[in-house]
């Protein structure tokens, strides 16, 4: 799993004037719980770029003024207009406790059905996983190389290892669209072929009524 070093500083005063001051000063209010105690603190805004702002999973190596915790960001309250941080939790990690992470999926391979003209379309990006810290995937891989047209993938198929996948054995998680202008032209293809089969029995009920008329 990928790691990322987080350093952050205890707090003296709480409250949301305190709260108030920290964000006005590029820093977002943190709790650390799991453990013990809960630990409030503050953490730079900037050093969530590689936490929050990625598609990746990752675990958090929290330095808090020399107390070292090996933590998952657990949940994060951004503003609904400037998307500023607000607040974030963290979660300590301990060996032999099972934790939920959101883990993203990665697509690989060429589908089949993407080569005859359709589209791979990926309907979630991540999955919840139960696993131990030990055996958390850092994404869930799944081969979409025999996916023909129209085909999709769900988590049922999935072969897991050491972890469990949280979501239901019925989600989809990707599928091989068909386009419109492909379907469009198949329908083209049956009415003619439809066509062709009238025409062609139109013809062979013409002929059947000439014979008719030339025995009479």
């Amino acid at each position: 799993m990928r790691r990322v070093e987080v350093i952050g500083y205890k707090r003296a005063n709480l409250g949301k004037t305190e709260s108030k001051r920290l964000r006005a000063e590029g820093n977002v209010p943190c709790v650390l719980y799991g453990g013990e105690k809960q630990m409030h603190f503050y953490v730079p805004a900037l050093q969530f770029r590689e936490v929050l702002y990625t598609a990746q999973a990752c675990f958090v190596d929290l330095n808090i003024e020399g107390e070292t915790f090996q933590a998952i960001a657990q949940d994060a309250q951004f503003h609904p207009v400037s998307e500023m941080i607000l607040h974030v939790d963290f979660l300590e990690l301990f060996k032999g406790k099972y934790i939920k992470m959101e883990i993203p999926v990665d697509l690989t391979g060429t589908a089949v059905g993407v080569k005859g003209g359709g589209s791979l379309v990926l309907k979630r990006p991540k999955l919840g996983v139960l696993a131990l810290p030990k055996n958390m995937p850092e994404t869930i891989v799944v081969d979409v190389s025999d996916m023909n047209l129209g085909d999709s993938v769900k988590v049922a198929s999935l072969e897991t290892k050491d972890f469990e996948i949280l979501n239901s054995p019925l989600v989809t998680i990707a599928s091989v669209v068909i386009p419109r202008a492909l379907k469009a032209a198949d329908s083209e293809g049956l009415e003619g072929e439809e066509g062709e089969e009238g025409e062609e029995g139109a013809e062979a009920s013409a002929e059947g009524e000439g014979v008719e008329a030339a025995a009479e």
